[in-house]
């Protein structure tokens, strides 16, 4: 792989970095995360916890399924209707704190320090909502993030979007956009995923790499060419124990639904 090349610091830098998010920077889905943070502050039910986390161990186990996290992040937009803005970026911030700082991939955040240090503006690009893709952004000291935008008015969430969710070529169309608006030299850019969803946005860029990539997205790589590069520790030789701990995150949610509706049936 191309190693960053460093620029000298100017007041416009034609060469920016776009990184996916879940397993590229973060270790999972980070919007299971946050769900389970809402759940625990009373936002929906056990049974949609359960559900989360059955599609969080598939998603670990099985990589990506577009058609899936579209329904699950359609049932996430209804969850949230009606609370504020504010609220949830609250929440998210503790979440940041509690769970997501500790399941950051220590590879990728200094690939992302190498962008920064080299002056290049930095995006995180991901199909979870635009205010969590920000606070991602500037927690771990990128330029900006470009996520899906729940619709709100007067502070408070719809339960509809504005657009399309961030994913596939929406992540590109995205990217584009923003290139235009920051006068950025795509040739020269790069851009890092692990999904072979992330292969639109991979593709715009003169420095395209796949980061902890899906089986389907590693074949791709090595038909076109693209360099990969591995941040999960001991890949072969861990697999079972990666598959084994997305199994037991689903027997946790499981687990905490029984204990409450046992503790429900105590109560009456």
């Amino acid at each position: 792989m191309r190693q960053v090349d460093p620029s000298p610091r100017a007041e416009h830098c034609a060469v920016a970095a776009f990184f996916d998010v879940d397993n590229t920077i973060i270790r999972g889905a980070s919007s299971f995360h946050l769900a389970v943070g809402l759940y625990r502050r009373g936002f929906f039910h056990r049974w949609d916890l359960l559900r989360f986390g059955l599609h969080q161990a598939r998603y670990r186990l099985f990589g990506e399924n577009t058609e899936q996290i579209d329904d699950l992040r359609q049932e996430a937009l209804a969850i949230m209707r009606g609370h504020s803005v504010a609220e949830v970026t609250a929440i998210a911030e503790d979440i940041y704190d509690e769970v997501l700082s500790l399941r950051i991939y220590p590879g990728t955040q200094r690939l992302l320090d190498e962008h920064v240090a080299a002056g290049h503006g930095v995006w995180l690009v991901t199909a979870t909502p635009v205010e969590i893709a920000s606070l991602l952004a500037r927690r771990l000291g990128a330029t900006g993030g470009l996520g899906t935008i729940a619709e709100h008015a007067d502070g408070y969430y719809t339960g509809r979007l504005v657009g399309d969710m961030l994913h596939g070529e929406a992540k590109a169309a995205a990217v584009r956009q923003l290139a235009a608006q920051e006068d950025l030299d795509l040739g020269a850019c790069y851009a890092y995923g692990d999904s072979l969803n992330d292969v639109p946005i991979l593709s715009l860029v003169g420095n395209p790499c796949a980061i902890n990539p899906e089986g389907r997205l590693r074949r791709y790589a090595a038909e076109v060419g693209w360099p990969v590069r591995e941040f999960r520790v001991r890949r072969r030789t861990a697999r079972r124990g990666i598959n084994a701990a997305s199994l037991a995150g689903a027997a946790w949610a499981a687990g905490l639904v029984i204990r409450s509706i046992r503790r429900s049936l105590r109560t009456r």
